[in-house]
């Protein structure tokens, strides 16, 4: 029985600046994408048990590199650079857009796409350009709805029924599943890893 797929061994692989700077398209990855100050480090971090291993901004826009980080010789956890922040100069921001949308549409060893938003502010337009890029190509996305702590359950978990039935009503509720997560609280985690493991881990790998 093969050993179970472990986050908190995660470690950093590479920095690439392009996709053709990426790791050799093979093996199986997964990829974090979100605005910026949607928690996208936090929430690595938080998974990894690893409280520097994606490093934290403090200035949104700052990270623009595709970060990859190795779970096994052929397993990959990759943070994009986060996107939609309005300071950033728009040539910086087209050429983003053009990563991200090559690396979403070119990259075979891509499996699926954790998309994180605040979840005070779900589903913006830059959020919904990635859920279009992702189904145009088959990739299934699972949304987290990040800094759920800083909601009262009620309304968190009624946000959370609206990004669904929203998702629903784009037809593309097949392709597209979410939760609540909160690195502060360290909630949401175990569902997390369960949508990841079903991506990275071949069922011959199971047995």
């Amino acid at each position: 029985m093969s050993t179970p797929l472990s986050f908190t061994q995660a470690a950093f692989l590479q920095s690439a600046p392009t996709l053709n700077e990426c790791p050799s398209d093979v093996g199986v990855e997964v990829a974090f994408a979100g605005r910026s100050n949607a928690g996208k480090s936090s929430a690595i971090n938080t998974l990894t048990r690893q409280g520097k291993l994606a490093r934290i901004s403090k200035t949104p826009g700052r990270t623009q590199l595709i970060n990859l980080f190795s779970l096994t010789d052929d397993k990959r956890l990759v943070d994009l650079p986060g996107y939609g922040y309005a300071k950033v100069p728009k040539a910086m921001k087209a050429r983003w857009d053009r990563n991200l949308a090559e690396y979403l549409q070119c990259r075979q060893s891509l499996k699926g796409l954790i998309l994180l938003m605040d979840i005070r502010h779900p589903l913006q337009e830059y959020d919904w350009q990635m859920l279009d890029w992702s189904a145009n190509c088959g990739m299934p996305v699972h949304l987290l709805l990040t800094k759920a702590d800083k909601m009262k359950k009620g309304p968190a978990k009624s946000t959370l029924l609206q990004v669904r039935k929203a998702v629903q009503e784009e037809g593309l509720d097949e392709l597209v599943s979410a939760q609540m997560f909160s690195s502060l609280k360290r909630s949401g985690i175990e569902e997390l890893e369960t949508v990841l493991r079903s991506w990275l881990v071949e069922p011959s790998e199971e047995a």
